[in-house]
């Protein structure tokens, strides 16, 4: 499409790599910041340099951080002895919206997919149970997706975590067959919370 401006056309084609953006969206966004004052697009431009700059991960937890210890991991009001497991960062945000669970987290970067070269020594399985002995937990909630791979995460872990005095326990089914936590809504993600079941 001719924009009229090839610096307008490279914007709205940049836009549309971004998750969730087509054509039009990137369109509609791009026009708002070039008709919006230029304080709105020179402080966006500024926020996304600094969450590239300054946002990292949790050494501990693998959350979004941009200091020492992401906000959950520095909370002390939050409830010992328990971690939910999570595949991404962005599963925590969905269960934090749900306001179900005030324990930590433990973000393994995914869930073991041989089909996609991902295994077991790719995720932060060992940073897990390192914690679990650390922090004398008492609960591992396992808050995976509900396909092959995150079934058989869940079963790896279980596997490695064996033995121990340990409460497994994963979500209830109401989470449909290889959904992600990213997209499930409050009431669902308590129900499957509340619900959940012992594994092994």
């Amino acid at each position: 499409m001719d924009y009229g401006s090839p610096l307008l056309e490279q914007l709205v084609k940049r836009l549309t790599r971004l998750p969730g953006i087509g054509e039009r969206s990137a369109q509609r966004i791009a026009l708002h910041l070039l008709h919006a004052p230029a304080s709105d697009s020179e402080e966006l431009a500024r926020l996304l340099r600094d969450v590239r700059e300054r946002v990292g991960f949790c050494p501990r937890c693998g959350f979004y951080a941009e200091g020492a210890l992401c906000v959950i991991c520095a909370d002390a009001g939050r409830r010992e002895g328990v971690l939910c497991v999570v595949e991404q960062p962005v599963d925590v945000i969905s269960l934090e919206r749900s306001a179900v669970y005030r324990g930590r987290y433990h973000v393994l970067g995914g869930v073991i997919s041989p089909l996609d070269g991902v295994h077991p020594e790719d995720l932060a399985v060992e940073s897990l149970l390192r914690r679990v002995e650390a922090e004398s937990v008492r609960e591992l909630v396992l808050a995976l997706s509900g396909g092959v791979e995150g079934e058989t995460t869940a079963l790896y872990l279980a596997e490695r975590l064996r033995g121990r005095e340990l409460r497994l326990t994963r979500l209830a089914r109401g989470l449909p067959v290889g959904g992600n936590l990213e997209y499930m809504d409050e009431a669902t993600l308590q129900r499957a919370f509340e619900g959940r079941v012992e594994m092994g």
